[in-house]
C-alpha cells in the first residue's frame, strides 16, 4: 500500500507576512531562489507521488498561473475554496471530495521542506499502512525549530499523541489522513484541529517524530531572518 495523492494547502491570506502577501500569495514567496510551493512539489515528486491536488482562494490566479508555467510533469488539480475561504479542515475535505482515493499525504507549504524529510515521511507512510490507522502527524521537537518563539503543540508516547502541560513537539505541516475521519463534517469553514482534538480525546491521534531542523514561515520577522540565514 502507498499514498497516491498529495494535498497542498494554498488558500490562506498569509496576513502575518504583510506587506509581501498583499501582492504575492504566501506559497509563492521564495527561499534560496525557489518558491515554497515548488519546494513542496519537489518533495512530493521525490516521494514518487504523481497526483497532487492543491486548493486556492486568495490571489488564486497567481498560483494557477505559476503551476501552468512551471509544467511540473505531474497530475496537478487546482480546487478553489469557493465564495468563502474554508480554513484547513474544510479545505482538506473539499480537496478529498474531488478524488477517488481514501488516504492522502497532506502538506503545508509554509514549511521549508527538503530532501532530508524523505526517509521520515516514507517511514511514517509505512507505519500508517502497517498499523492500519487512519491518521498520522509528522512532529518535531521545538528545540529543532528555527523560530524559537514557536511553542509545542503535543507530546508523543509510543506514537500516540497526547496534550499535556509540557508539550515539546510541534506539528511540522505534514500528515497522512483517511477520508473516513471527515464523515461527520461537510465542506465548510472548520479547522483541522477539530478533527485532531476529537481523536486525541479518544487516544486515536498518531504521531511520528522528525529529527530535521524545522524552518517555518511564521511571520515577516522570521521570513527575513530565514533569508539572511540561507
Amino acid at each position: 500500500m502507498k499514498i497516491n495523492t498529495a494535498l497542498i494547502l494554498c488558500a490562506g491570506h498569509g496576513k502575518r507576512l504583510n506587506p509581501l502577501t498583499l501582492v504575492e500569495p504566501k506559497p509563492l514567496l521564495k527561499i534560496n531562489e525557489i518558491t515554497l510551493l515548488e519546494n513542496c512539489i519537489n518533495l512530493i515528486k521525490s516521494l514518487g507521488i504523481k497526483k497532487i491536488i492543491l486548493n486556492t482562494f486568495y490571489l488564486k490566479e497567481k498560483i494557477e498561473s505559476f503551476v501552468e508555467i512551471k509544467k511540473f510533469n505531474l497530475d496537478i488539480t487546482i480546487i478553489n475554496d469557493g465564495k468563502k475561504i474554508l480554513n484547513t479542515g474544510g479545505g482538506i475535505l473539499n480537496m478529498m471530495n474531488s478524488s477517488n482515493d481514501s488516504d492522502f499525504l497532506i502538506l503545508n507549504p509554509d514549511t521549508v521542506w527538503n530532501q532530508g524529510y524523505l526517509e521520515k515521511i516514507k517511514g511514517m507512510e509505512d507505519f500508517y499502512f502497517t498499523n492500519q490507522i487512519k491518521n498520522i502527524l509528522l512532529l518535531v521537537n521545538k528545540n529543532l525549530s528555527f523560530d524559537k518563539k514557536l511553542k509545542g503543540d503535543f507530546n508523543l508516547l509510543k506514537n500516540k499523541i497526547k496534550k499535556d502541560l509540557q508539550n515539546d513537539l510541534i506539528y511540522t505541516g505534514c500528515q497522512i489522513m483517511n477520508k473516513d475521519l471527515f464523515d461527520s463534517h461537510s465542506v465548510s469553514d472548520f479547522s483541522i484541529s477539530e478533527v485532531w482534538n476529537r481523536l486525541v480525546s479518544k487516544n486515536e491521534l498518531y504521531g511520528y517524530e522528525s529529527v530535521e531542523s524545522f524552518y517555518h514561515l511564521t511571520n515577516l520577522e522570521v521570513y527575513k531572518a530565514l533569508l539572511k540565514n540561507n
